[in-house]
């Protein structure tokens, strides 16, 4: 008996996602809890695995929208009957309308025609554009994502330095009609060598929200800056030693956490949002740290980060930050944040204003560490100061509250042990 393979639920406030790509091929002999495809949403790629071991075939197609509960495919007992994929002629079989679905890179140059050599179906669809307008062969393309799929980077890599070539034309197993009329509409100022490519579901859904956070929220940022000196010093002084007893590196991120975290039970209205005509106040401080990735900003969410210490935390962010990197983020793990964390220092950032991430009210932007001249004690000396820049909504956060929330965290990071001792 098939056992159909459906879209799950997959967070609250999602309704649908895009199928990217199918990891196993139609006709493929699958194993219990291996992934065979990936859906995105525009919070997180979701891996779908197979519940059961058997043969795998295609209900929906790389590309295609779908809905939770929809149908993308079924496995039935048994095993694969196609010829094993080192025979070149396997790939040929199927008709046309059926050959974009086989994934035999070493025997589509031979067997297939260059009119309607399509991409193997594991490119997503922004990869697979480029592959076929500018005539790339993905066998050439090393790719750098999970499980060495080939990332739209690693095909622009393989673009630099060649002229761009004349896609051909549509054939009939190609995208849907609705498709070329987006490319026709968005080519009308672009000038030669220009790139035009569709946005992301991430990309889309990102973009949504920081308007839609411009728009909703009254937004003002405040600045103070941070001697660093304390902080240097005493992760100096003990990181080898905690990395030693906790099995992770200690950073920046886990002190000027710890320091938010505290200095949100001060000032609780940092940690609240508006719902309505309602304010919550948050009990729990669930930290969002903005990450950048290769698919764009996420923000995945450290639960409870209130009850976690220095270690605690650290090994949070420290595998969040993996989790993001290889692009297994749940939509549970990037949702249900009430207060924000971003750094900007990391790629060299002396200053920004940060946007709030709805419907939280606050975030606190980082920045680099940058010796400067400052006055302490009627003398100029040189310290390794930070700016940091609190963003928040003003119609829930008065001035007077974001700069006592900043002060705070300048209080707790310029003299750490207070913030270890919680006083």
């Amino acid at each position: 008996m098939s056992i159909d393979v459906k879209v799950p639920r997959l967070a609250e406030s999602i309704s649908e996602a895009t199928l990217v790509e199918w990891l196993r091929p139609e006709g493929a002999a699958v194993r219990a809890d291996e992934p065979i495809a990936t859906l995105e949403t525009d919070k997180a790629a979701v891996e779908i695995v197979a519940d059961v071991a058997g043969v795998l075939s295609h209900a929906r197609h790389a590309g295609d929208v779908v809905k939770v509960g929809d149908l993308l495919g079924r496995i039935a007992p048994g095993v694969a009957t196609p010829a094993p994929p080192a025979t070149p002629i396997a790939p040929v079989a199927p008709t046309a309308a059926a050959a974009p679905r086989v994934p035999t890179a070493a025997a589509t140059p031979v067997a297939l025609p260059a009119s309607v050599a399509p991409a193997p179906p594991a490119l997503s669809p922004a990869v697979r554009r480029i592959v076929e307008e500018r005539g790339l062969d993905p066998a050439s393309i090393a790719g750098s994502g999970p499980h060495g799929r080939i990332l739209k980077e690693d095909a622009l890599r393989q673009l630099e330095g060649r002229a761009p070539v004349q896609a051909p034309p549509e054939p009939a197993a190609s995208p849907p009609a609705a498709e070329p009329a987006a490319p026709a509409a968005a080519t009308a100022g672009v000038g030669p060598g220009d790139r035009v490519e569709p946005m992301s579901r991430i990309r889309l859904r990102i973009a949504e929200r920081l308007v839609q956070a411009q728009h909703t929220a009254a937004i003002l940022t405040t600045f103070n800056e941070i001697d660093m000196s304390r902080v240097i010093e005493v992760r100096t002084r003990h990181k080898d030693a905690f990395e030693k007893k906790h099995g992770v590196k200690l950073g920046f991120m886990s002190f000027f956490a710890r320091a938010c975290v505290q200095a949100l039970a001060d000032v609780p209205a940092v940690n609240a949002e508006i719902r309505g005509t309602d304010i919550v106040f948050h009990r729990a401080v669930h930290l969002g740290i903005a990450a950048s990735t290769e698919r764009g900003l996420v923000v995945p969410v450290m639960r409870d980060a209130q009850s976690l210490d220095l270690a605690g935390l650290e090994r949070e962010v420290a595998r969040l930050a993996q989790r993001a990197r290889d692009a297994q983020l749940t939509p549970q793990e990037l949702s249900g944040g009430t207060f924000t964390l971003t750094n900007g220092g990391v790629f060299g950032s002396l200053l920004s204003t940060p946007i709030l991430n709805p419907p939280q009210s606050g975030i606190l932007g980082m920045h680099k560490i940058e010796k400067r001249p400052v006055v302490v004690n009627d003398q100029v000396v040189v310290r390794p100061m930070m700016y940091v820049a609190l963003s928040y909504d003003h119609r829930l956060v008065d001035g007077q509250q974001a700069v006592t929330f900043l002060v705070r965290v300048k209080e707790r990071l310029e003299d750490p042990e207070r913030m270890l001792l919680a006083i």
